[in-house]
């Protein structure tokens, strides 16, 4: 059995997993442990009763939801420094996995309190384990950027990382929308798009954006229900990086000498060479240098 309180007479936070969509997912540790401590952290009061009154538990529900998730992390806190003990739950899956609970756990860290984890339900988790792609490293990146321009920037990013696995969640009024971006953007990817995770309609829409998004007009209600993205892009996809095989200062007097050309045209000309790898800033830093050295 779990202990309410460390050494130091704290009460101790469990941050605790629960079921995504099928309740039998609750583990038996976590049910002990929400029967036993003295209050329960919710992000949705309401929601959490439906799960806490098939576990038989009653009266011991505080609300900790993201707007007002600061200010309670004090009343938490001041309950675990005075010996109660306090579990975490969300609406669904592992707490601080987009949702509530970052702002508490890091007061009690700071505060000596002892945090434990009790693992259990997470839908990115989950939806990676059934995608059937390379998982040696991936990202998780929680909800897909709704604003068009940091949509922009993420891809930008993702294309000059080292990484080609992404997970995202999403609603679904709005997963249509992404998976059409994928495709207006014309990215080379494989999708699994999983809806409604561990529930008896569970499905997972699977192939390239234009085959997912077929596969969604062809079901007519997916615009209900939970979804999580799981991506992998195409190798060729990503910009390598290209290592220098030669100083940009051999560059630019190669060019200076070849045609004659001042330091700022030799930039000018080096930068139009397909074959160069270095950046203006990079250039115009070694023109500097040949200047101190030269005169």
């Amino acid at each position: 059995m779990d202990k309410m309180q460390s050494e130091n007479g704290y009460g101790v936070l469990f941050i605790v997993a629960t079921p995504i969509g099928n309740a039998r997912d609750m583990s038996q540790r976590g049910t002990d442990i929400l029967q036993s401590v003295d209050v329960i952290a919710a992000e949705d009061t309401r929601r959490s009763m439906v799960l806490l009154g098939k576990l038989g538990i009653r009266n011991k529900l505080a609300s900790n939801h993201k707007f007002n998730e600061h200010g309670k992390a004090k009343y938490f806190i001041d309950l675990l420094k005075a010996g109660q003990s306090v579990a975490v739950i969300t609406d669904a899956g592992t707490p601080c996995i987009s949702d509530p609970g970052n702002e508490l756990i890091r007061s009690a860290v700071t505060e000596g309190v002892r945090v434990v984890g009790v693992p259990g339900s997470c839908a990115a988790v989950t939806a990676l384990s059934v995608s059937g792609f390379d998982l040696s490293a991936f990202v998780f990146r929680g909800f897909f950027p709704r604003e068009n321009a940091d949509r922009g920037r993420l891809l930008e990013q993702m294309r000059r990382g080292s990484v080609r696995t992404y997970v995202f969640y999403e609603s679904p009024k709005r997963v249509m929308d992404m998976v059409e971006y994928f495709l207006g953007q014309q990215v080379p990817c494989q999708m699994c798009l999983c809806n409604d995770l561990t529930k008896l309609h569970e499905t997972a829409f699977r192939g390239a954006p234009e085959q997912v998004r077929e596969q969604l007009l062809a079901k007519g209600t997916y615009d209900k229900g939970e979804f999580c993205l799981v991506l992998e892009l195409d190798e060729a996809y990503l910009v390598q990086k290209r290592e220098h095989v030669v100083c940009a200062e051999a560059l630019l007097v190669e060019a200076m000498v070849r045609d004659g050309l001042r330091p700022k045209d030799a930039i000018r000309a080096v930068l139009a060479d397909e074959a160069n790898t270095y950046s203006k800033n990079e250039l115009y830093a070694a023109s500097l240098k040949l200047k101190e050295l030269f005169g």
